[in-house]
């Protein structure tokens, strides 16, 4: 038996702060899974392993998930599901301006892979999943890239932004802030929040902005 994404991430209820990355209250077998791929990476990795760090045996383990695909795809959930609701909610923080929701649109998402680290690392690993997981995977990831073009086509609409294909304008930076994860450190000389600021900035110039709005100020922290 499969967990939910709701028994795996209890803390995405209530009242929310996208900005606030509270611990994500994952299973103990998701916490052991997410460290054993880390390691080994999700082909090297082996339930067996998981099984042992979670002090169960492996039938035990396929009790609460059908086999190693089926974790990935719980951690993969978990990991989409937090970066979508901080989208939606740094979007909703500015109805009608869409230069200051893309400003946080684009915090929201360095924020996520900077803090979840680990989780955004997983995301590499979807490549392992069979085709009709990794379409469900691929439905779930589009969202998050629709609200940035949509977000973009806005203000195509009001003259704040210059954009040739919005659509094509999102993916290229979502993809430029999920690659955030193959470099960056923890302990580097960069915080989350001035890994932000420096992508908001590279964000605007690919739509035309070359000053940020003067009521976004930076996130940025000392390091």
């Amino acid at each position: 038996m499969t967990r939910s994404r709701a028994e795996t991430a209890t803390n995405h209820a209530g009242d929310r702060n996208w900005r606030s990355f509270e611990p994500l209250g994952l299973s103990p077998i998701l916490t052991a899974a997410l460290e054993v791929f880390q390691e080994h990476g999700f082909h090297g990795a082996s339930v067996r392993e998981i099984a042992r760090r979670v002090g169960q045996t492996v039938p035990a383990l396929y009790y609460h998930h059908e086999n190693k695909e089926a974790i990935l795809v719980a951690l993969l959930e978990v990991g989409t599901e937090d970066v979508a609701w901080r989208v939606r909610a740094a979007s909703a923080e500015a109805p009608g301006r869409p230069d200051l929701q893309f400003v946080y649109v684009v915090q929201a998402i360095v924020l996520h892979v900077t803090r979840r680290l680990r989780l955004a690392q997983v995301d590499t690993e979807l490549r392992y999943l069979s085709p009709p997981k990794r379409r469900r995977y691929a439905t779930r990831r589009k969202a998050v890239e629709n609200a940035l073009a949509d977000i973009v086509v806005d203000g195509l609409k009001q003259d704040m932004f210059a954009a040739v294909d919005p659509a094509e304008t999102a993916r290229a930076l979502l993809g430029m802030c999920q690659s955030i994860s193959r470099w960056y450190l923890p302990d580097g000389p960069l915080t989350p929040e001035q890994i932000a600021d420096r992508y908001v900035d590279i964000a605007l110039m690919t739509v035309g902005i070359s000053e940020r709005p003067r009521d976004a100020p930076p996130l940025r922290k000392a390091a």
